[in-house]
């Protein structure tokens, strides 16, 4: 099932939202109307918190279907315990893993799987060894279309990979080989290679920014869905 919707007005829905296929973490002064569109297309359970006490959840979080990775420096403690208080009242079995880095924007600067971690060379290799330690996967540093921010121009699931039109066939091959899923280019809200930013999604469902169009619908339900 893919739904577009706007949060806050915005069909930057992917800023202020993640998902793996346990969970999906929402801002909690989202409408009720959007929370039940979200728990119904992704289908799992909501938490609703902050990060940074600010909506931007999908841009400071990353995690795969193993944990929830959080940037450590200046994280409240009291937000991290809400996250996990409510994987425990749902009866989700999700560990919550703070990471020392040298950027706060992990959503931004890290593209995960269950497989496989492309980390941003803004983050190190530090970061990529605790990731591949913590997280159980393959991870290594690595750009797109030559930008370091990884998160934002593409998003992966456990069943497909869209990637920035920006990417060149060489790159889209090599990281549907690393993340061992089909992978093709895409746009999200009329145009914009930043996928990250309009699309949220899992081995359910996916959710699109209001402006996405008929033919960026059906690229992501070929690839994502097929």
């Amino acid at each position: 099932m893919i739904e577009k919707t706007r949060i806050y007005g915005n069909p930057n829905i992917g800023s202020f939202i993640f998902t793996n296929d346990k969970v999906a973490l929402l801002p909690p002064d989202v409408p009720e109307k959007i929370i039940s569109t979200v728990k119904e297309v992704l289908n799992v359970p909501i938490i609703t918190c902050k990060i940074y006490d600010t909506s931007l959840i999908g841009i400071f979080t990353t995690g795969n279907n193993n944990a929830i990775m959080l940037p450590k420096h200046f994280l409240a403690p009291d937000e991290e315990k809400e996250i996990s208080n409510g994987l425990r009242e749902n009866g989700i079995d999700l560990e919550v893993i703070t990471i020392e880095a040298p950027r706060n924007a992990l959503g931004n600067l890290l593209l995960i799987n269950d497989k496989a971690a492309l980390v941003s060379p803004l983050l190190g290799k530090e970061v990529a060894k605790f990731l591949s330690e913590k997280l159980g996967v393959e991870a290594k540093i690595g750009t797109i279309a030559t930008s370091p921010l990884v998160g934002s121009l593409a998003v992966v699931t456990n069943k497909g990979l869209l990637v920035t039109p920006l990417a060149t066939d060489e790159e889209v091959e090599a990281l549907s080989e690393f993340f061992g899923v089909v992978a093709d280019v895409c746009t999200v809200n009329r145009g914009s290679p930043f996928l990250k930013s309009g699309l949220v999604a899992n081995v359910y469902g996916a959710l699109v920014g209001e402006e996405t169009t008929g033919p960026e619908l059906m690229r992501i339900q070929a690839i994502l869905f097929q």
